[in-house]
């Protein structure tokens, strides 16, 4: 009997216009409507105690309902207010310094990944996940045909920036962004929706 089909987790980002408290109360909304994996914290251009205000308002609403919290970029802080992981933006480089000081205790991810050289050189590090696509918006053909690429060939978990009611291309995780939380519909509405669609797929 062939084995049934992978369904894909929700993966969240935060929004530029994030607000602690109006973020919290959204998010927190969210994850009581459906289940999500994860949910990175974007930086965005915030100075350093505001990213870390906006971290702390959301981290045991998200943890608590077994959602992930990763940091962008930020090891140390991911440590300090008991994230589970960091997001590495920035190349091989800071990936390998991020993967030295984190694990094994921290998920260690990476991303966007742009090429296919580029994939499997992260790849070969000790990574949980590679990001496939913009951060802010879903992935453009290019993008979703190499993350499909490496959903099929290759073991490490891949995460496919999308958008509500699209397929996650064969990747472990579906990632939704700045659309969802602007959007004229509740974000917990879109995500639920989301959710049914993957696994109706």
């Amino acid at each position: 009997m062939p084995n049934e089909p992978m369904v894909a987790q929700l993966f969240l980002v935060s929004p530029q216009a994030a607000e602690p408290h109006a973020f919290a109360q959204q998010l927190a909304r969210v994850v009581a409507a459906s289940e999500v994996a994860c949910l990175l914290m974007r930086r965005h251009d915030r100075d350093a105690d505001e990213y870390r205000r906006l971290i702390d308002a959301v981290l045991t609403i998200a943890q608590t309902a077994g959602c992930a919290v990763l940091i962008e970029n930020d090891t140390a802080l991911a440590r300090e207010t008991g994230a589970d992981g960091v997001h590495v933006t920035g190349g091989l480089t800071p990936l390998r310094n991020a993967i030295a000081v984190a694990k094994p205790g921290l998920i260690v991810g990476a991303g966007p990944v742009r090429t296919r050289h580029e994939a499997m050189t992260m790849g070969e590090l000790d990574v949980d996940y590679l990001f496939f696509g913009d951060l802010a918006a879903p992935a453009d053909a290019q993008n979703r045909a190499l993350a499909a690429w490496w959903a099929e060939t290759f073991e490490v978990p891949s995460v496919l920036s999308g958008k509500v009611g699209q397929d996650a291309a064969g990747c472990e995780f579906l990632a939704l962004g700045e659309a969802l939380w602007s959007g004229a519909e509740p974000a917990e509405a879109l995500v639920a929706q989301a959710l049914q669609s993957l696994e109706s797929a």
